[in-house]
């Protein structure tokens, strides 16, 4: 190799590192350091302002797999559509099964859904999580920014209050955390993760604990457990009482409920940059032991902006 080449090479190699280098201080000095920083950026890396302003509904749709991955056995492919009209939004997962044909989460604006699951007219487990802590549902948190009811895109109306917690690492990868507390009181703790690369949502947590648990009837492998009940009913039951010391021992050890929603295989089209792939787990581990971990798997998501949403879509009876 000449002396040229080797010059070359090394003039090449230096470049890069510096480029490199200047790219990691750019970021550096770019970095959030409250809450307002954080969702401005996050907001310019769906769409530019002007964009944004001009997105008012949305359409996704795509296959779904559903399995189960921890106490029980079952595996379903089926469809699933997210459709958004402004704030009103409805999520929707259909299965071939009549043991659990799925699910139906419904928010018109001002009241929310949730369907019942099952050919006995009970409601799954993560149903009635969702339909007891509907935060889920109402504040736009379901989905991400695959809706345009995100709230992170209407902060002030929400009235929602958030808290910027820096960096932490989360499954071995360093992410942006913010708090999120609707302004609607609420028990469900919720978590966004941001990557501090590109800003993008590209996780949610809700996490839930209480010393009642949701009464299950029929559980079944295909369900692990479907729910009955309403608002109106009482969807809690108390957990099966004990005597003496077991009964404080039960009561110490809270029942735990865990949704996940982890977003990634991002791809922009007409300007706005959107997940087409989202992985949605819930969990429950219960004070008489049992856990349960049903997994989501939406991939090859199709997304289409300002289509024409029928408003019968969000009709809530």
């Amino acid at each position: 190799m000449s002396a040229n080449i080797i010059k070359r090479t090394a003039i090449a190699g230096l470049v890069f590192c510096s480029a490199f280098v200047l790219a990691g201080i750019a970021r550096a000095s770019n970095a959030p350091t409250n809450a307002d920083e954080l969702v401005a950026q996050h907001l310019d890396s769906i769409a530019s302002a002007q964009v944004r302003a001009g997105l008012k509904s949305r359409v996704v749709q795509g296959p779904v797999h559903y399995s189960i991955l921890v106490g029980g056995a079952g595996v379903l492919d089926g469809k699933v559509q997210l459709a958004s009209d402004g704030k009103k939004l409805i999520f929707m997962v259909k299965l071939p099964n009549n043991d659990y044909r799925g699910e139906q989460f419904v928010f018109d604006g001002e009241k929310d859904k949730v369907a019942f699951s099952t050919s006995q007219q009970t409601r799954s487990s993560l149903g009635n999580l969702v339909f007891v802590q509907d935060a889920v549902i109402r504040e736009g948190l379901l989905g991400g920014t695959l809706s345009t009811a995100w709230p992170l895109l209407s902060l002030n109306e929400r009235k929602a209050k958030i808290s910027f917690d820096g960096i932490k690492k989360i499954d071995g990868q360093e992410l942006y955390e913010l708090r999120y507390r609707p302004h609607k009181s609420s028990d469900l703790e919720i978590s966004l993760y941001f990557d501090p690369q590109t800003y993008r949502h590209i996780e949610t947590v809700y996490s839930y604990s209480s010393s009642e648990s949701f009464s299950n009837q029929s559980p079944s492998s295909m369900t692990g457990g479907s729910v009955p009940g309403s608002k109106s009913q009482g969807v809690m039951a108390a957990a099966p009482s004990a005597g003496g010391a077991e009964t404080g021992a039960a009561r110490q050890f809270l029942n735990r409920y865990r949704l996940t929603e982890k977003f990634s295989d991002f791809k922009t089209v007409d300007g706005v940059t959107l997940p087409t792939h989202e992985d949605l787990q819930f969990s429950q581990e219960l004070q008489n032991g049992r856990t349960t971990l049903w997994d989501y798997d939406l991939k090859g998501l199709e997304i289409a902006n300002n289509m024409g949403v029928d408003a019968k879509n969000f009709d809530v009876k």
